[in-house]
């Protein structure tokens, strides 16, 4: 990364993509996911990505992440262009710059909630002691002081996405991604996630992007975008966006 190693100016978009398009498979079979796509998010806000199932929200999503690559397009991340790299600089950019929150939550079944959120730091070369007490110091951030040493088994649903929460700012990113976030959640635990969200976005400093088919999780964003056939066909400020 460049751009003042990924630290973006107040006025650069720390998300700006072009011409996205993205394609599987082959001809005659060939599907078009992405067509085109024009997206550019400001460093602290919060972006919902909305459409019907197949419109290519999860798909852009992914290329956000540094986990798919388009096929043609530019995508620059704290201006620096991210859209061709190679698989281990991929795992780089994700390590350090971006945070993934999950529907299902992607939890270890065997590891407690501390190892679960001790894991990127691991892969960053953080030293046990100081990994573990980042780890707890997370823990306690999102409300689970009473909850390190349970396994995802032992934890409802609303405290494992808060376990993921902590594990996806355990390397302090830039740019935090969640696809339905609150989707396998009750609607108390759903709302706690939100709040938590809005409120690690002032604190941390966090640009958001999420996929919501749930109008209620998309109010507390900033802007709603709607996909349609792999374009972009809505993308106005949110008026009913909850500070």
């Amino acid at each position: 990364m460049t751009a003042s190693e990924g630290q973006p100016s107040a006025e650069m978009p720390i998300v700006d993509v072009r011409g996205l398009v993205k394609k599987y498979g082959e001809s005659p079979a060939e599907v078009t996911v992405l067509d085109g796509v024009d997206l550019r998010i400001r460093r602290g806000e919060i972006v919902a990505l909305e459409g019907r199932s197949g419109s290519g929200k999860s798909t852009l999503l992914n290329i956000l992440g540094c986990l798919d690559r388009p096929n043609r397009g530019t995508y620059r991340l704290g201006g620096t262009d991210v859209s061709g790299l190679q698989p281990n600089a991929q795992a780089w950019v994700r390590l350090r710059y971006i945070g993934f929150v999950f529907q299902s939550f992607h939890l270890i079944p065997r590891a407690t909630s501390l190892e679960n959120v001790e894991l990127p730091l691991y892969y960053a070369g953080v030293g046990r002691g100081a990994r573990r007490e980042a780890a707890r110091r997370l823990l306690v951030r999102v409300g689970l002081e009473d909850r390190i040493d349970h396994r995802p088994s032992e934890l409802s649903g609303g405290q494992k996405q808060r376990v993921a929460l902590a594990r996806a700012l355990a390397c302090e990113p830039k740019l935090l991604l969640a696809d339905e976030p609150t989707g396998a959640l009750d609607t108390h635990a759903g709302a706690d996630i939100l709040d938590l969200l809005c409120g690690l976005r002032k604190t941390d400093d966090l640009t958001i992007a999420l996929v919501t088919h749930d109008p209620g999780v998309a109010a507390v964003a900033d802007r709603r975008v709607r996909l349609e056939d792999g374009r972009i066909v809505e993308g106005e400020p949110n008026a009913t966006a909850v500070t």
